[in-house]
């Protein structure tokens, strides 16, 4: 393994904030991995990135950085109703979902588009259009930096919530993930998803419905509504979408009956969009940095942003957004650094 000193960041997060590592290691292979136990051993701390489109960095990055870019994937199983797709960590998520769309292992084509990597997905328990990782979650391989030994975690083992899960709230850099399966769909038991507006009154969608136009009108409507990361530097929803009790929703309610919210057993999931926007961020400046003018859900670097000017921006946001409603919106990447 090569460690590379000192080395430029600014290309490898979505968010294109001006970030170096100290030390950078790269993991091609799965069989380095335990290799890489006797190397972390050598620095007071350590972090792992995949695509670095769900993060914001610090200027630098203390301690080894590594960076996971293994590829490949496998059917291991297939029934008529069924299969078990495994992936390994540094592969591109919209890649790999567009391979299942193609080869008819179905379920993830709602999460079509969504910037990162395989092995990060799961930290973060992605979600869109009314779909989430879990639910397709098989088996998560995991690399235990204080166990020195590999692990296999299910679903359930993995604690999945709303934007969050086990490997999220663990010590950083304890787990490392270097693949996961999927339980997928045959085309025989596979039935689409259309819950969200965006989709149900899709034009793609009004005719026969299969999953590659779902694939398809998922891709069209997040690129109409989300700036491109390689035109605008950005790491999509920057907040979680906030959940709050019945009888704050309904004072909300009150005073804005346009308020977008979605029912979840006996609490509110509110769309912190609309909040943001609302409050007057929409399209809102506050130096290098701002709320997207088509999606207030998006912060967005202009150009020369540190983390620092990230900061200062969501904080402004949450405190005005507090004012106005009485709640906290929470972020969604994680600070590194």
């Amino acid at each position: 393994m090569h460690v590379q000193s000192n080395y430029r960041l600014d290309s490898n997060n979505t968010l294109a904030l001006a970030s170096t590592a100290q030390s950078l290691v790269c993991i091609d292979h799965l069989d380095l991995i335990p290799e890489l136990q006797t190397l972390v051993n050598r620095y007071e701390s350590y972090r792992i990135l995949g695509g670095g489109s769900n993060v914001v960095l610090a200027p630098v990055l203390p301690g080894l950085l590594i960076k996971m870019q293994n590829r490949g994937i496998r059917l291991l199983k297939q029934t008529e109703s069924e299969c078990i797709v495994e992936a390994e960590a540094g592969e591109n998520w919209h890649q790999f979902v567009q391979h299942c769309v193609r080869n008819n292992w179905l379920g993830l084509e709602n999460l079509a588009l969504i910037p990162g990597t395989v092995g990060a997905a799961p930290v973060q328990n992605i979600g869109a259009y009314g779909v989430e990782l879990q639910q397709f979650v098989h088996q998560v391989q995991v690399w235990d930096f204080h166990q020195a030994c590999w692990c296999y975690f299910t679903a359930q083992q993995c604690e999945f919530a709303y934007r969050d899960s086990l490997f999220k709230r663990a010590p950083t850099g304890r787990y490392l993930i270097a693949a996961v399966q999927f339980k997928l769909c045959t085309p025989k038991a596979w039935q689409p998803i259309l819950r969200y507006p965006d989709l149900l009154n899709h034009p793609m969608l009004q005719k026969e419905v299969d999953a590659s136009a779902i694939f398809d009108a998922v891709i069209a409507v997040r690129q109409h509504k989300l700036p491109d990361p390689n035109q605008l530097a950005n790491a999509g929803s920057f907040f979680k979408n906030p959940v709050v009790p019945k009888t704050l929703y309904e004072q909300i309610y009150a005073r804005y009956p346009a308020v977008v919210a979605y029912e979840q057993a006996d609490q509110m999931k509110l769309a912190a969009g609309w909040l943001i926007e609302q409050a007057g961020w929409k399209g809102k400046r506050l130096g290098p940095v701002g709320m997207h003018s088509r999606q207030a859900l998006v912060l967005v670097n202009y150009g020369g942003a540190s983390a620092t000017d990230v900061h200062r921006l969501v904080q402004q946001v949450q405190s005005d957004v507090y004012a106005m409603f009485g709640v906290h919106l929470e972020q969604e990447p994680i600070l590194m650094g």
